[in-house]
């Protein structure tokens, strides 16, 4: 019996198993899953006999060209200069290293040198996956997926996936897949609040999970196909502006990365996986505390001055805040959302006796000082528009059309970002600024460079805005970075990997943060989910919660308060000190811990559990229904908890309550809500 060349990466958990096919030049999943499941039959393996069809359709391909694969979705489509398309490569050679791997196939026809990509994260069930480029002659590329995934399924797929609107992002959506193609993107320049770049495939009912993520914060798609045999194969990548990308002599083109991951315990295990790879991408930033934000957005708006603003801080001083963030409206010509884009200098009518001086004075209430800005935009009215109309994205003869009254800078050219780069370099050179929130709130519509020639803009955006960020990490590495797109527009690993913490959406209502935060949860870390507490209304669920609600939901991520605190009473103002007192004594659990998301909230209770050492907090959320107890009989709803060791015994100080483990896994934490009482949190030590 013939054996082919094999390959297996070893992550903490799992294995992942490559080989040459024995039908044909390409590479194939042989097995993927906990540490042992490449030893035996592939799960992959198929009867190999193909009618209508061609091996190449139906086999567990790595990646697979257009011309080699020509029916069931080709991972690269690539044209000649006399416009053929289709490549039929062979295989040029294999490259393993400690935790990477790389499979070289070369098109002699076309010129085309492809290699895959394959590297482990240490610490973690995480492997990248992109795949490189290269030519002796010109080409174009019409699709050029980063990898495809194959997942063997015994009856159909269910999908797991991140979708919504602006201001009800991240919501949990399944679908089940039996046959036929389910595609999921955007091509608004960032991944968009329509569809996160995360996705969790199950075999049917099965528990064990696995999950995609696609780094990249421009236009991308993510497609999975059920194929015949019994199998589901999913593609993912970038996506062109243009339609294609053309690759010329002595150029590598490298695709984003695709981190691939999987767990056996199910979408929340799946979850703590990413968890733990975002703490790891957060590197030794995770160190730093994150500070509890006052942001004055909701309570002035645009009418922002510096009487107003210091009043402000003092009360978020007064409650425990450690960070007072000046939002929009701070900048000259920033009266409403019409006017004051780029022209990035504090307005002296609002701040008479200075920028510095109303900063110093912040500060000297304890405070740590940030600032908003959105360096990609620019109103048509500025004095910035007005010398350099060129750097918008324009196309020649047609009407530039305002989203939100105002346009958006190309930032994929090299004078744009320096101006951005000088900028920023400016505000926190001249100002003591410990924070900044970049913010972009339109995507481009009239898409051009007029002038330029051959262009890949959306790549050239996507350069543009990462050299930014780690500029602003290498030359500001004390600055905290928050990014936010309109609310969740921009989330994925790679503005992850480069800034602080994350804005999950502009929508603070409890019930529906909830919601947003219960999705966001499975596909992100606890430490980068910026959260309010405001008081605004629900949009999508009004049903009204208590303040204790508000702050136990924002303390699942990163606390902040974002009311108006001039409109608080004495007695809301005393509970929220105590709130976040409680989130500071917490946040290192929160942040450093692993999560585990209990029930969801479409159940009555639900909440997130988190452990680190000795210690476990449970923040428990009432949703549904009272027991109607005393006037009915009725008992505590409970609350059942994971991970612990059954073993040992939990106290929870604050109610004197000693727990045996075993206990919390079989029954829970009780809680007896009422109309006034709908939120909890309680911290357990184990002995």
């Amino acid at each position: 019996m013939t054996s082919y060349p094999r390959w297996t990466l070893r992550t903490e958990q799992t294995s992942y198993a490559v080989r040459l096919s024995p039908d044909g030049p390409w590479a194939e999943l042989d097995a993927w899953g906990p540490l042992g499941a490449e030893t035996g039959p592939s799960a992959l393996d198929w009867s190999r006999r193909t009618h209508f069809i061609t091996p190449a359709d139906a086999a567990p391909a790595e990646y697979l060209p257009y011309g080699l694969r020509p029916f069931n979705g080709a991972d690269l489509v690539a044209a000649r200069a006399d416009g053929e398309r289709g490549v039929w490569w062979q295989f040029a050679g294999a490259e393993e290293g400690e935790g990477t791997l790389r499979l070289a196939f070369h098109d002699t026809e076309t010129g085309l040198r492809t290699v895959l990509c394959y590297e482990t994260v240490p610490g973690t069930d995480v492997i990248l996956r992109w795949t490189e480029f290269t030519t002796s002659a010109e080409l174009r590329l019409e699709r050029l997926d980063s990898a495809a995934v194959n997942i063997p399924v015994t009856a159909f797929a269910r999908l797991t996936y991140l979708t919504g609107q602006w201001s009800q992002e991240f919501q949990k959506t399944r679908l089940d897949l039996s046959r036929g193609t389910f595609t999921m993107g955007s091509v608004q320049a960032v991944p968009g609040h329509a569809y996160a770049p995360w996705l969790a495939v199950q075999d049917g009912d099965a528990q064990a999970a696995y999950g995609i993520a696609l780094e990249w914060p421009g236009n991308w798609h993510i497609t999975a196909e059920a194929e015949p045999g019994g199998a589901v194969r999913v593609r993912a990548g970038r996506v062109p502006h243009e339609g294609a990308v053309r690759l010329v002599p002595g150029d590598t083109l490298t695709t984003p990365r695709l981190a691939c991951a999987f767990s056996p315990d199910g979408l929340d295990g799946l979850a703590r996986v990413w968890h733990r790879y975002e703490r790891r991408l957060t590197g030794e930033r995770l160190d730093r505390p994150r500070q509890v934000l006052y942001n004055s957005w909701e309570a002035t708006g645009f009418d922002v001055d510096a009487a107003g603003q210091l009043e402000l801080a003092k009360a978020a001083a007064d409650i425990g805040a450690e960070l007072f963030v000046v939002d929009d409206g701070w900048f000259t010509g920033r009266d409403d959302d019409t006017g004051g884009l780029g022209d990035w200098y504090p307005d002296p009518a609002a701040f008479p006796e200075g920028f510095d001086r109303f900063v110093e004075d912040v500060r000297t209430l304890g405070l740590d000082f940030g600032l908003w800005v959105e360096p990609e935009a620019v109103s048509p009215a500025s004095r910035l528009y007005a010398e350099h109309p060129e750097w918008v994205y324009r196309i020649d003869g047609r009407p530039a059309r305002l989203v939100r009254n105002q346009l958006l800078l190309d930032l994929g050219r090299r004078d744009v970002q320096d101006f951005v780069i000088g900028t920023l370099d400016r505000l926190l050179g001249t100002y003591d600024i410990s924070y900044l929130k970049w913010d972009m709130n339109r995507p481009p519509t009239e898409r051009g460079r007029p002038g330029a020639g051959p262009v890949d803009l959306d790549a050239e955006h996507v350069a543009g805005y990462l050299r930014v960020l780690d500029h602003l990490r290498s030359v500001h590495p004390g600055v905290t970075v928050e990014g936010c797109a309109g609310g969740g527009g921009r989330i994925e690993h790679a503005t992850v990997a480069r800034t602080d913490v994350v804005w999950p959406s502009d929508n603070t209502a409890p019930l529906d943060r909830l919601s947003i935060q219960h999705g966001f949860l499975h596909a992100h870390a606890p430490h980068i989910m910026s959260s309010w507490v405001t008081d605004a209304p629900g949009v999508f669920d009004p049903r009204p919660r208590s303040l204790a609600f508000r702050f136990v939901n924002a303390i699942c991520g990163v606390l902040g308060i974002g009311a108006d605190l001039r409109a608080w009473n004495q007695e809301q103002r005393t509970e929220a000190a105590a709130w976040i007192a409680r989130y500071k004594e917490v946040r290192d659990v929160v942040h450093h811990g692993e999560a585990w998301l209990l029930g969801s909230p479409e159940d009555a209770i639900c909440g997130v559990q988190y452990d680190l050492g000795d210690r476990t907090v449970v923040a428990a959320l009432s949703t549904g229904r009272l027991d109607g107890a005393p006037l009915v009989p009725g008992r505590p709803d409970r609350l059942r908890l994971r991970g612990l060791d059954p073993a040992a015994h939990y106290d929870d100080a604050e109610t004197g309550t000693t727990y045996g483990g075993a206990h919390l896994l079989h029954y829970g934490l009780p809680f007896a809500w009422s109309a006034g009482h709908d939120a909890e949190l309680v911290v357990l030590m184990r002995r």
